[in-house]
């Protein structure tokens, strides 16, 4: 699996492109902003994007979803509790000050527990609301993308609109620490980390 971060826009929120080495396929994972810098990124590896994945759908992780799929056609996908999100993106973008294209409208919207598949890869869905309704990660291959569910050594806001502690909270625990503890995670801001440390370290979710 090759498995590019890119750290993008003003907020500098973490993209992923994810591909598989074998059919070069790929899924670019939260395109938040710089669509020129994910897609050189795609071309450095030769990859074909088959699928745009938001893990929510704050403006940070989705601000470049009109601009990666005039480019690619790729299909957007996101859960359906925040595919009503991404036409709104201009105006959560200008409450912060800040500048973002609407989205398109979603392609496909998943539920807990369903799969994307894209090449050899598959991703399953792990529903993990809190930081947002819909909040989703992607587990596959030792491997889990969180989105901003939790990060090394903290977790998502839950002050935003539709968000809340507890739920938070109760999908990391029950979702996420339920993964194996080598899995590596990917956050949506900041560096990696594992399940493990985060279990056995994370003030907000530890648990054991």
């Amino acid at each position: 699996m090759i498995i590019e971060s890119l750290t993008v826009g003003p907020i500098q929120a973490n993209c992923f492109v994810v591909g598989c080495e074998d059919t070069r396929k790929a899924a670019v994972i939260d395109p938040g902003d710089e669509a020129d810098r994910i897609l050189m990124s795609l071309a450095e590896h030769s990859l074909k994007v088959e699928a745009i994945i938001n893990t929510h759908g704050h403006f940070d992780h989705v601000g470049a979803n009109r601009r990666m799929k005039e480019a690619t056609g790729a299909p957007i996908i996101i859960h359906a509790a925040d595919a009503g999100m991404l036409q709104s993106l201009a105006a959560s973008a200008a409450s912060w000050g800040m500048t973002a294209e609407n989205s398109p409208d979603a392609d496909r919207t998943v539920e807990d527990g369903d799969e994307i598949s894209v090449g050899n890869i598959t991703f399953r869905v792990l529903h993990t609301p809190g930081h947002t309704p819909g909040g989703i990660s992607l587990y596959a291959d030792g491997v889990v993308f969180v989105g901003d569910a939790l990060f090394a050594g903290s977790i998502g806001r839950t002050d935003f609109p539709g968000g809340d502690y507890g739920t938070l909270i109760n999908a990391i625990q029950n979702k996420l620490f339920t993964l194996p503890d080598d899995t590596v995670v990917y956050a949506g801001h900041m560096g990696t980390t594992t399940i493990g440390r985060e279990k056995r370290t994370n003030p907000f979710a530890r648990i054991g």
